[in-house]
């Protein structure tokens, strides 16, 4: 971990994540309403959880665990990419 980052919300990725999560929040405001429990929940969920697990393996402070939230969170973009594709 750098010395100028004092906590995840120094991360650049973590910032990148959270514009993601509005930009998708605003974009599936025009999904069809009966979707709402649905795809529409499903992508919401999974973008919300790309920057959730950026800080959560921040704030382990451990690089072996950082790396593990990493990890989660490619797993929930490639998640969202495939909502977003059906």
């Amino acid at each position: 971990m750098q010395k100028d980052i004092k906590s995840f919300r120094d991360l650049h990725i973590w910032h990148k994540g959270i514009e993601l999560v509005k930009d998708i929040s605003k974009e599936t405001q025009n999904f069809p309403k009966q979707e709402i429990y649905g795809l529409t929940n499903q992508i919401r969920r999974a973008a919300i959880s790309i920057p959730s697990n950026i800080a959560e393996g921040y704030i382990r402070q451990h690089r072996t665990g950082f790396r593990h939230f990493l990890s989660v969170a490619l797993g929930s973009l490639a998640e969202l990419e495939t909502q977003i594709v059906i």
